[in-house]
């Protein structure tokens, strides 16, 4: 069947036919049918990696909009939800041309019914796909069409920034990637540390509202939840716009190039987490991020805040033998004053302890009932006490051992 409207027509979203599956789909509508085959085949194994169900023709489009950029969503994006009259006209264009691939059946262009409603294997949705498409049903008219995504770029943006709350950094590439297995507990999870969570979230609260923010730096006992509070964070607030970018210590020398690419996207909040941070002294990572803080060249972006995490609190390692050979430096203060300028530049310092008995206990007790499971309180203190004495010490990493383990041996559960 030939399509009514040339998808060469467009303007806006013109970089949809840069897409394999948009070649492939324009021949067909074209009239080609010797590339209804590959275009069906493209888009089955498309519905597959995706979970995308439903009609697949429709499903394709939308994944296109919102996965690939355009004139408007970068714009949307980079001025905070402004958007020229002009542009949006073409951009109304544009979802004309493309709106009956989005309201009619898959069939009538590549003939094939069960494409009406694909049911993939395993089928997936984030937050942001399950609110475009509440808003896109039931639309008739191309108004309404553009209506739904200008507003799902307002608030979620487009690419891996708007289907994921936590990216990476891709070396070789030099750009932000979406990390779709991303885990994070529920904040409900986290047991414990009422002080040092009502911190956090106080500070990233104002931060995600557009109010001054610090930048952080979690230190403290091991396994005690400072990474987990993080990522937790990206979870709470990733439909107010928070995404969080996972950078490692290696890449540090990218973070001009990392900070340049968020600030970009200034209609999202970006939290750069650096977990396990520590230094040598004379590793000129550390610099690097001091630069980033404050001080470089160019500002930190506005949208753009440090949250890190350390064992240490001064993230500089210095040992007995560096005091003692600093005695030769004429100005030692200035030396000792380096090692501890960068976690001094974190505006905000959280301190994490290793629980008590009770808390500890605690972390166990809630694992455990949340997969059904209540011991007495002696059998908890017994076997909690146990494992810890034969483990590293009280923590909530070694709470979570222990329930994985208690799990794994009483199979009846």
């Amino acid at each position: 069947m030939t399509y009514g409207k040339d998808l060469s027509s467009l303007t806006v979203c013109r970089s949809l036919l840069d897409t394999p599956v948009f070649r492939m789909l324009k021949r067909v509508l074209e009239g080609d049918e010797t590339a209804v085959g590959a275009c069906a085949a493209a888009l089955m194994r498309e519905a597959e990696r995706l979970g995308m169900a439903g009609s697949l023709v429709r499903g394709a489009v939308i994944h296109g909009l919102v996965q690939e950029a355009n004139l408007v969503s970068e714009t949307i994006e980079a001025k905070k939800g402004a958007l020229g009259e002009s542009l949006r006209a073409a951009f109304v264009r544009d979802i004309e041309v493309l709106l009956p691939l989005i309201t009619e059946p898959a069939h009538m262009w590549l003939g094939i019914p069960f494409f009406d409603d694909y049911k993939p294997t395993h089928g997936m949705g984030t937050e942001a796909a399950k609110s475009l498409t509440e808003s896109l049903a039931g639309v008739q008219t191309a108004e309404e069409a553009a209506a739904a995504f200008l507003a799902y770029y307002r608030r979620y943006g487009y690419g891996d920034i708007a289907s994921c709350a936590a990216l990476e950094w891709e070396d070789a590439a030099h750009r932000l990637r979406g990390i779709p297995s991303f885990a994070a507990m529920d904040l409900a999870d986290i047991i414990g540390y009422a002080h040092q969570k009502e911190q956090i979230l106080g500070n990233t609260e104002a931060f995600v509202a557009g109010r001054t923010a610090n930048n952080v730096l979690l230190v403290g006992a091991r396994g005690t939840g400072k990474s987990s509070i993080v990522k937790a964070l990206a979870k709470v607030y990733y439909g107010q716009g928070l995404r969080l970018v996972q950078l490692k210590k290696s890449q540090l020398s990218d973070l001009p190039a990392v900070m340049e690419a968020l600030r970009i996207h200034a209609g999202k909040r970006f939290i750069v987490f650096l977990d396990d941070l520590s230094f040598e002294e004379h590793d000129p990572a550390y610099k690097c991020l001091k630069s980033a803080i404050e001080g470089g060249v160019a500002a930190r972006p506005e949208n753009v805040l440090l949250y890190a995490t350390s064992n240490r609190r001064h993230l500089i390692h210095e040992s007995w033998r560096d005091r003692d050979g600093a005695q030769d430096e004429l100005y030692r203060e200035d030396s000792m004053n380096e090692t501890i300028s960068l976690s001094d530049r974190f505006g905000l310092i959280i301190h994490y302890y290793a629980p008590d008995q009770k808390e500890y206990l605690s972390i166990i007790d809630h694992m455990l009932r949340k997969e059904g499971i209540a011991l007495t309180p002696e059998e908890l203190r017994i076997a909690g006490v146990r494992w810890e004495m034969t483990h590293s010490g009280r923590s909530g990493r070694t709470a979570q051992q222990f329930v994985m383990h208690y799990l794994g041996q009483n199979t009846l559960y």
